[in-house]
């Protein structure tokens, strides 16, 4: 963000002021509209550490103001993080002087205010002014930098003098949505540039005597605006519902005591006490004792329940720098729901509040929500464009209309009201309404198939996705993976799988299986991740916890120490005949699953053992790296290699013995880089992953209508590529090349190589090379994808146009890989399970997460239905709904041609439409039209074509052009051809409408512009490719056809109370009316040629014509280029990072 701060200036407020008044209000209503320009009156620039208000602009272009706050607090500085000794800590919290060589930041202004806080309030967060830094900064970044040590101290709790005045600096714990009341919400709409206009166009009419269309306009204006406020508080309420938390907490004081405190009250540094029966967590926390099983699903939309384990403390682990990314499964987020807490040492769970309020992970989602990234879509830029542009021809059209009336005469008041009017006629007011309509009708569509939007404006984004990012497990293939088998070692040699994990010997394969997991127990059932679910229940071993209120576990003697839980053999009659398992074995400590560091392990013990064991499970590359080398197979490559390729998944296990950890207590100093190092390998734990039914299908029609689908997912490379092939995103003669990249060493730079995978695997590369097709895809795993980000910057595009599969990628990866490709101008999509893919869901254009939730906050789209069917279903409803707003913008911009071209005839013979005329064409023939024309649904084929994506293009611009120029010939014609009729009467040109109705060229152009209105609702309602023929639309056919009937009626035998109302005068020539019939089927057949001239490529003809340009998109050019060179990528050639091509990626 780029902040510039501005001093207030009393004699520029006073003339402001003063020119708001002399311009009757105008200035005001502009200072309304952009509060920058307010800012900038009034004040003057200046240091941002002087500043009164604050001018913010963000990284999309969007300027914001902002007033800065000052707060009086105590003596005292930052210099002390919030657990350090009481002996030692000054002031755990306050404003005033650090040391010279603190590197803490302190928040201060200048010596003369060395104790004011100043800060400023935006998007809910608290930004404050850091002194050293000369610059202000979220008050989260005074909790950045802690260690997992520090926070550990932070057990003792805060001093009372330290929580009020960190309660004064962060604010109060709470995520408020600002609910406005209807009065406040009444005057900011009617303000808004729409409601103004309607308001005097409403003036306008009543001075031109049109009381009726008038008052029927307010009347509809006022329920739209009403019904408008009431969904907007509605939403607001429910929201605010939905983020308000405030419950009572035990928190821990540093004298010792504790208190009970509202949420709101708590700070960073508090120490909390969790309830065991579980609670809503207030707060983003560190945990520091016990274990919590909590579900996550209103932040990530994963039923599945997380365990959460203590912050490591001791050793290495405690020097490290705390990150709740890094450190998420130590973290409780606010939102999130702790289902149980258990507590192994003394009788308390303890979480230290490391963020309140909108910088926690919840205060981040109802963030999203509030203030949305703005969708940039060329259609929205370009709509503007087009208003501009009628607005011109108004201007124009204005200027003929005077010089006419000028010219017959006319009243100066009455010249001004009718030029004036013909603004009115040509910006559709209700044309921002028409637009969303197809977005509204496909959100009823998508919602009545499972799947929900909380952001209507992306559907028109799906019709233009260009590439679509796969998550695997779970989005591909099925979420839970059964046991395959087992690969266990004999005298360093891989055996022959056991498919029946129970049927292993006693030993240290079969209590790997049966301990290293993270599964705990709710009332009674075994909860967490499907795979360790999977495994345990393979061994049927049992998992035994004791229950708080039930004292120790049974059996716990023979151990010796406290444990976490006991894995129970099966029963005797449950164990096969020849294998007798009798002893439990105890978890002493859980190291959980970290997405960076690929594995997780467990400390056990063994009844009568006096050391403890540690178990792992992880990657096979990362485990066999801890492991002793002389433990690891030889074949060990060509094993996983074998079972990859066929699609299972791999994980690997190993064992240490840990003779300095005979306790409880020692297995919690421990730390985990210490315990996961020269492990014994122990084999392979080899899991299917069955391919859903849906996916392939799914896959080859993305690739058959021109959508690119990619993989990425965190699993073995060798495992993504089978099923990329299973599910055809890789085709059975098309060529895989994993690109390799490495870091640079000592002596040489970073390199990049293109291995073919046949080679790879061991295979020889086929002599004839014509057994591919010519489509090659690129693999690559996360740290290849790394190193070219860093060091490749200039081949990272022209590789990521090429690849199809990303493996062992970690959630922060997924997330740049989606930005890296939108830097190629494509329109990505993201479709995973909403648990790991949270950040690219959201990073992506278009983010579908397959969750049981109705609306998860993870993404724009929610998909009950677990599988990749909802792609193809959103990008055929997106493409729907983009050529839907096309048509409706066509529609009510030719609509106001129409209306204009035939006032001005009109105005110029010095008459015009009745009031009953306009009433009866704005409301009965064009509002009806436009509502009903968006119900067309999506054509069931997804083709190769896509809809246009810009409004400002030759094919929309045609015809508007031509569809304009037919109508006016058509107008044109028909007033010549009444004032050459025999029976023709001129009208009385000496007085002006309504007093001048009815007379024959009203008439006529009446029926002949309403056919016209009728027409191109029907020529711009066209169906293939991407909608569904006209006729599927009953309701939108029905009511045309009664409208095409009425005007016919009103055409041939306009009787009684119709013709009087709209003032039309009697014609009894029944052959001229038949002639007007005829001219109308004439502009039907007409404008219909046209349409299905340009829709068939009469403009393309045009364009052929002239020299093609370059690709706007750079992802084309790219293609365009690398079809060129069918020698790339070099094989087997590495190739060297230069230090132009090490110019990072940001």
């Amino acid at each position: 963000m780029e902040v510039t701060g501005y001093r207030s200036q009393p004699w520029r407020a006073a003339l402001c002021h003063a020119c708001c008044v002399l311009s009757a209000g105008l200035l005001l209503l502009l200072f309304h509209w952009r509060p920058s320009l307010r800012v900038r009156a009034m004040c003057k620039p200046c240091a941002l550490g002087r500043a009164d208000w604050v001018i913010i602009r963000d990284r999309f272009g969007q300027r914001f103001t902002a007033r800065v706050q000052t707060e009086m607090l105590g003596e005292g500085s930052l210099e002390h993080h919030p657990g350090a000794r009481l002996e030692d800590r000054k002031s755990s919290i306050a404003v005033g002087v650090a040391d010279e060589e603190e590197s803490r930041d302190t928040i201060r202004l200048h010596q003369e205010e060395r104790n004011v806080l100043r800060y400023y309030l935006f998007e809910g967060l608290r930004y404050v002014w850091m002194e050293r830094q000369q610059a202000y900064c979220r008050v989260s970044a005074l909790d950045e930098g802690w260690t997992c040590a520090e926070l550990h101290l932070c057990r003792a709790g805060l001093g009372q003098q330290d929580h009020s005045s960190r309660r004064k600096i962060y604010g109060p714990n709470l995520i408020e949505v600002p609910v406005k009341s209807y009065a406040k919400l009444l005057v900011e709409e009617v303000l808004n540039p729409f409601y103004i206009f309607q308001v005097l166009s409403i003036v306008l009419w009543v001075c031109d005597a049109y009381y009726y269309y008038a008052a029927c306009i307010f009347l509809i204006s006022t329920i739209s605006l009403g019904l408008s406020l009431y969904e907007t508080r509605k939403q607001s309420t429910t929201l605010r519902n939905m983020a308000r938390m405030s419950i009572s907490i035990r928190v821990h004081r540093a004298d010792g005591e504790e208190a009970m405190v509202s949420s709101a009250e708590l700070v960073p540094g508090d120490c909390i006490s969790l309830p065991l029966d579980g609670v809503l967590v207030p707060c983003d926390a560190a945990l520091l004792t016990g274990e919590c099983m909590v579900n996550e699903s209103m932040l990530t939309g994963e039923s599945v329940p997380v365990l959460k384990t203590p912050l490591p403390n001791g050793g290495g682990a405690a020097g490290t720098i705390y990150s709740p990314k890094e450190h998420q499964r130590h973290t409780l987020f606010c939102g999130t729901h702790i289902i149980q807490a258990r507590s192994y040492v003394g009788q308390e769970v303890l979480a230290v509040v490391t963020r309140t309020g909108f910088c926690t992970a919840k205060g981040d989602l109802i963030s999203s929500i509030l203030y949305p990234k703005p969708v940039t879509f060329k259609f929205y830029k370009d709509a503007v464009k087009f208003v501009l542009f009628l607005a011109v021809l108004a201007f124009i059209g204005t200027l003929y209309s005077m010089l006419i009336m000028v010219k017959n005469q006319v009243p100066v008041g009455q010249i001004i009201i009718r030029a004036l009017d013909l603004i009115t006629v040509i910006v559709p007011p209700a044309l921002p309404a028409a637009m969303t309509v197809g977005s509204i009708y496909a959100q009823n569509r998508l919602k009545k198939r499972g799947i929900f939007c909380i952001s209507p404006p992306r559907i028109n984004l799906c019709g233009k996705i260009r590439l679509v990012c796969f998550d695997k497990t779970g989005t591909l293939t099925e979420e839970g993976l059964d046991v395959w088998g087992v690969i266990s070692l004999e005298d360093g040699r891989f055996m022959p799988i056991i498919h029946e994990p129970r049927r292993l010997p006693s030993g240290p394969m079969l209590h790997a299986l049966a301990t290293c997991h993270s599964i705990t127990l709710l009332q009674g059932q075994p909860v967490g991740d499907p795979v360790d679910l999977k495994m345990v229940e393979s061994t049927g071993w049992r998992l035994e916890m004791a229950e708080e209120d039930e004292g120790e576990l049974p059996g716990l003697q023979c151990f010796g120490t406290k444990v976490l839980a006991m894995m129970n053999p099966p029963p005797e009659e449950e164990q096969p005949p020849d294998r007798k398992h009798r002893s439990p074995v105890a978890i002493l400590r859980r190291f959980p699953f970290s997405s960076s560091l690929q594995r997780m392990s467990v400390l056990t013990k063994h009844p009568g053992d006096d050391a403890c064991w540690l178990y792992i499970k992880g990657a096979p590359e990362v485990v066999a790296s801890l492991c002793s080398t002389e433990t690891v197979p030889a074949d060990f490559s060509q094993v996983l290699r074998h079972y990859t390729a066929d699609g299972f998944r791999v994980l690997a296990l190993a064992c240490r013995p840990l003779s300095a950890v005979r306790s409880f207590e020692d297995a919690l100093q421990l730390t985990r880089d210490a315990a996961e190092s020269s492990l014994t390998f122990l084999g392979f734990l080899v899991m299917k992953n069955v391919l859903k039914l849906e996916s392939a299908p799914v896959i080859t029609l993305l690739r058959n209508a021109g959508v690119r689908p990619v993989m990425v997912t965190g699993d073995n490379m060798l495992t993504a590529v089978n099923v990329a092939r299973s599910c055809c995103m890789v085709g059975p003669n098309e060529r895989v090349v994993f690109v390799t990249a490495s870091p640079p060493g000592r002596d040489q730079p970073a390199s990049v190589k293109f291995i073919p995978a046949e080679l790879s695997q061991g295979e020889k590369q086929p002599e004839d090379a014509q057994q591919w097709d010519g489509r090659l895809h690129l693999a690559m795993n996360g740290k290849s994808f790394a190193v070219l980000q860093e060091h490749f910057a200039d081949l990272l595009p022209k590789i990521l146009v090429r690849a199809t599969v990303f493996a062992r990628m970690s959630p922060e990866q997924k997330t740049q890989l989606v930005c890296s490709l939108q830097e190629l101008d494509y329109c990505v999509g993201m479709c995973g399970d909403g648990a790991n893919d949270c950040g690219a869901l959201k990073a992506a254009d278009v983010g579908i997460s397959l969750s049981e939730a109705e609306a998860s906050v993870a993404s724009p789209f929610t998909s009950c239905r677990a599988n990749i069917e909802c792609v193809p279903t959103v990008i055929r409803e997106g493409r729907c709904s983009l050529v839907t707003s096309f048509g409706v913008f066509k529609y009510m911009a030719l609509y106001s041609l129409v209306q204009f071209v035939s006032v001005l005839l009109l105005y110029t013979i010095n008459t015009n439409l009745s009031d009953f005329q306009f009433l009866f064409f704005d409301l009965i023939i064009t509002t009806t039209v436009a509502v009903l024309m968006g119900r067309t649904g999506p054509a069931r084929e997804l083709g190769v074509r896509r809809p246009q994506g810009a409004l400002i293009s030759v094919p929309v611009l045609g015809s508007l052009l031509l569809q304009t120029a037919l109508l006016i010939t058509v107008q044109v014609l028909s007033y010549f051809i009444t004032v050459s009729q025999s029976w023709y009467v001129p009208l009385n040109s000496t007085v002006t409408a309504p007093q001048n109705l009815p007379n024959y060229e009203n008439t006529v152009l009446f029926c002949i512009s309403g056919f016209q209105y009728l027409i191109l609702a029907v020529a711009m309602s066209k169906g293939y490719p991407f909608r569904e023929p006209l006729y599927t639309n009953v309701l939108f056919l029905v009511v045309l056809m009664l409208l095409f009937g009425l005007l016919i009626w009103l055409t041939l035998y306009p009787l009684g109370f119709p013709k009087t109302l709209l003032k039309l005068q009697g014609i009894d020539d029944l052959n001229f009316k038949l002639l007007l019939l005829g001219i109308a089927t004439l502009n039907f057949f007409a404008a219909f040629v046209l349409e299905t001239a340009l829709d068939y490529g009469l403009l393309g003809c045009l364009r052929k014509l002239r020299r093609k340009k370059a690709s706007s998109k750079l992802f084309k050019r790219l293609e365009k280029d690398l079809s060129q060179q069918p020698s790339w990528p070099p094989l087997n050639e590495p190739l060297f990072a230069t230090p132009r091509m090490s110019i990072a990626v940001r």
